[in-house]
């Protein structure tokens, strides 16, 4: 397209999808009865528009006009307006997505070529979000291999580590060595109505050796997001990957904790810090340091695609989450705001294709009817 493509307006949407029967994610102590996706669309003035999801943009509303008139394609300017909004607010990082999607719409390119085109399909691995029985656990966990998942990640929270541990078990004797099999702690932080804690290292140490005696791939939020001395020691006492970094707001911090040897995975998510623009800083990163560079994608099927073009661009990925925990967390609760849901092939693999952007379309009809905002 030739000449300039200047951002004419910004437009943010809040929508609410309601959950009967309730999800209940492992790492909440309240049944979540409804799930909410904010859309954030950039208009132009040559009338294309760059759609992206993810936070919630709060603390965005006037700022709007630090981006109208400006060009389109001044990624890397827009980013730095941004990363001075969140610092101040909340977490912007959608606009970017949304700047991305619209830069492959200008330029014809999917974002996954734009970003540097190293592999145009990525690997992904189930991420459940449910605390099971062991027995209907390792059933999910052969649906999961049925369906061509390399990798599962099983979540601990049901009170007595000793009770995760023993379904993490029952999944290792189903299926052996057929997946990789990753565990999620979620000790690095809690819902605002949490006053309980996190655990102490020699908790940690506890659970991690039993991962050790299980396979497990990652070991992943097993301390305090803050507790950067007790990763960095856990991570030199055991073989097990020790990952994390999902809600990790600065790039700083991302520094901090690859140079002071804290974690062999680092998973920051597109969609709530950084955004594209950033995360290319820190998967360089952790690449200069021969770690493992793997995002949370914890939101909505636009926020598992903003990451996968980021990781295809970019990054040499063992796989990438895809959150998928059917009947609870079915596709179509996922991603009812895309019209049609994202999926993987047999092979367990994300195909990104040529379209132009990040490649999906939006359900408006039922957007429409879930506005709230």
């Amino acid at each position: 397209m030739a000449g300039q493509v200047k951002i004419a307006g910004i437009e943010i949407s809040h929508h609410r999808l309601p959950l009967d029967p309730p999800f209940n994610a492992s790492w909440d102590t309240q049944p979540r009865r409804s799930f909410d996706a904010t859309i954030v669309r950039v208009h132009t003035d040559a009338g294309l528009t760059g759609i992206a999801s993810g936070d919630a943009m709060l603390g965005f509303a006037g700022h709007e006009h630090l981006f109208v008139g400006q060009d389109a394609l001044a990624i890397e300017r827009h980013w730095r307006i941004l990363d001075n909004i969140q610092f101040h607010w909340g977490r912007p990082w959608p606009l970017d997505l949304a700047l991305w999607d619209l830069a492959g719409k200008i330029t014809g390119q999917p974002v996954w070529r734009l970003l540097g085109g190293r592999n145009g399909t990525v690997k992904a691995y189930a991420s459940s979000g449910t605390l099971r029985a062991p027995a209907e656990l390792a059933d999910a966990a052969e649906r999961y291999l049925g369906l061509g998942f390399p990798a599962l990640k099983i979540r601990f929270h049901r009170g007595d580590w000793r009770a995760d541990i023993a379904a993490l078990e029952a999944v290792r004797a189903r299926v052996g060595a057929k997946l990789d099999l990753m565990v999620d702690c979620n000790q690095g932080w809690r819902m605002s109505w949490d006053a309980y804690g996190s655990w102490s290292l020699k908790d940690a140490l506890q659970v991690g050796r039993e991962l050790e005696r299980l396979g497990v791939y990652w070991m992943e939020e097993p301390l305090h997001r803050g507790d950067r001395e007790g990763m960095r020691r856990l991570r030199d006492a055991l073989d097990v990957r020790i990952a994390g970094g999902e809600m990790t707001r600065e790039l700083y911090e991302f520094r901090d904790l690859v140079a002071e040897g804290c974690l062999d995975v680092i998973q920051p998510d597109a969609a709530l810090v950084g955004g594209i623009t950033g995360l290319r800083r820190v998967a360089a990163m952790a690449e200069a340091h021969n770690l493992v560079f793997t995002p949370h994608t914890w939101t909505n099927g636009i926020g598992v695609l903003a990451n996968a073009h980021l990781v295809a661009g970019v990054a040499e990925v063992p796989f990438l989450e895809f959150p998928f925990d059917p009947p609870e967390w079915s596709l179509e609760r996922r991603d009812f705001a895309m019209a049609e849901p994202l999926r993987v092939d047999g092979r367990g693999e994300i195909a990104l294709g040529e379209a132009p952007g990040l490649g999906f379309a939006l359900a408006e009809d039922l957007l429409a009817r879930t506005r709230v905002g």
